[in-house]
């Protein structure tokens, strides 16, 4: 019965407590509680989302107490996006590890503690994605760090634990400067809730340091540049399941909780030149993520600094909806429906490249360029599915990042940013130079090449996810439908018609 009274509780218990039972079990009995929760996530997201659909946005008050006493979970369309996502790529990404693990005795070690990480990550995400309580934001964020450096440390290598222990620090530090802000809106105001924060905050010297401290430890944990510098060792050493949730899902949170606070706290005056500094970041990202992906000779890293290219355009979705939150509500909507697709889109096709580089590994024992000669013909799934996602990071039809560059770049030209639109328009063509550097290997001819067969499974994971990212593309309306429920008045102007 609580499966479909309240299915967003178990968003966030299924995968505590299959990672409290996976710690405890063998591997055999392992699987089948990873297969039960797997199972049993999808039917709450479908059940979540066909309660938003029907009731329309709601309140979940956990335990019964209402806030500013108890914590309050939002859900709405945005929110139910964010999930979705998340179990997507989540279910995907963990079939995928079922097979990624077993390839020798040190693999099946770090198996037993992949599963209780893992899904401590996944269930402190949706918290995230649930709660609108600035303090249980606080609490997610702290949880889900600490799993991912966990994670990124399995693989033993070096570099990871370097990369690891830097993880580590600055997520620390950006935490520290979140909760700081917290800390003062909680003395200026008395409350922990967003929506009864919104009602009475005000444009003060305590609110506009808060807004500050709080920025600067979520564009921490978003990895925007320049606080970007954790992410490549981070991402480009950790094993590659956790390499793909950490670019699909991970850095999302910061940028989640940024959004919110963005549209439904701070006030218009303090917003738009926070919103100008964030489109500058994001700019400059977009820039120097891509010149850096030029530059690898491993295909690893050049997925990492791909990711820090592609969350700048996401950024700039706050200049450009701050430009028209005055003026031109279709604007406003246009840029933030295509921020949103555009985390969607990265997510699908991020972890999908992800994946597939995990098979090249498998398959070849390293991740060099050089090595992903002659590879089209021996693995013509993981092939496919590297030209698939990136198609969709290059921005073209029938990508569905070609939908969310479009608004971007239409919101940017509608509203004379000419500035952007030529950043969004540079970015894509410096990411034609890096993905070809794959793609132009992987088809190039090798005769009596000799590789180690990785299983099917492994393949059709990153094949699922690119194909789901060319079907966003194809139909943006199922996304859009979901994304305007409980949007604002000026949000969802552009979202009530069909794209």
């Amino acid at each position: 019965m609580i499966m479909t009274t309240h299915p967003e509780v178990w968003l966030v218990a299924l995968p505590v407590l299959g990672g409290a039972v996976c710690f405890a079990l063998g591997a055999r009995a392992r699987h089948l509680v990873v297969g039960l929760v797997l199972l049993l996530l999808a039917g709450a997201a479908i059940a979540t989302t066909v309660k938003l659909w029907r009731d329309g946005p709601y309140i979940h008050e956990m335990g019964g107490w209402v806030a500013p006493l108890g914590i309050t979970w939002n859900i709405d369309g945005l929110a139910v996006v964010m999930l979705l996502l998340s179990t997507c790529v989540g279910i995907v990404v963990s079939v995928y590890s079922l097979f990624y693990f077993h390839r020798d005795e040190e693999g099946r070690h770090r198996e037993n503690y992949f599963w209780p990480l893992w899904f401590f990550l996944w269930g402190a995400l949706h918290a995230l994605f649930l709660s609108s309580d600035i303090f249980n934001w606080y609490v997610t964020l702290e949880l889900s760090g600490l799993a991912a450096v966990a994670l990124i440390s399995l693989s033993n290598k070096p570099e990871a634990l370097a990369g690891s222990m830097r993880y580590l620090l600055l997520a620390l530090f950006a935490s520290l400067f979140y909760l700081l802000g917290v800390t003062l809106l909680y003395g200026q105001y008395g409350t922990l809730d967003l929506n009864g924060l919104s009602r009475v905050v005000q444009s003060t010297p305590a609110t506009t340091v808060a807004m500050g401290l709080m920025t600067l430890g979520l564009i921490t944990k978003a990895a925007l540049f320049p606080l970007h510098f954790w992410l490549p060792p981070a991402h480009a050493n950790a094993p590659s399941p956790v390499s793909a949730v950490l670019s699909a899902l991970v850095v999302k949170g910061g940028f989640y909780i940024l959004l919110r606070l963005m549209t439904q706290l701070w006030p218009p005056a303090m917003s738009h030149l926070l919103a100008e500094g964030l489109g500058v970041l994001g700019a400059s990202a977009i820039v120097w993520g891509s010149y850096h992906a030029l530059r690898q000779a491993r295909l690893k890293p050049l997925i990492a600094y791909s990711t820090v290219a592609q969350l700048g355009y996401i950024f700039l979705m706050f200049p450009l909806m701050m430009a028209g939150w005055t003026s031109d509500a279709d604007m406003t909507s246009r840029a933030w429906a295509g921020g949103i697709y555009q985390v969607v889109a990265h997510g699908l096709a991020k972890a999908s490249l992800f994946l597939a580089a995990g098979v090249v590994i498998h398959a070849r024992g390293n991740d060099d360029l050089e090595g992903l000669r002659g590879l089209g013909e021996k693995l013509p799934m993981t092939a496919t599915a590297m030209a698939l996602a990136g198609i969709s990071l290059l921005g073209i039809p029938p990508g569905a990042g070609f939908i969310a560059k479009w608004l971007l770049l239409t919101g940017a030209v509608s509203s004379g940013a000419w500035l952007w639109a030529a950043v969004m328009i540079l970015g894509g063509l410096m990411a034609v130079g890096y993905l070809f550097r794959i793609l132009r290997r992987l088809l190039t001819h090798v005769d009596d090449l000799q590789i180690h067969r990785p299983p099917r499974t492994m393949e059709a994971c990153a094949l699922v996810l690119a194909i789901l990212s060319i079907g966003f593309g194809l139909s943006a309306l199922p996304l859009f439908s979901v994304l305007r429920i409980g949007a604002g008045d000026v949000l969802g102007v552009f979202l009530e018609v069909s794209p």
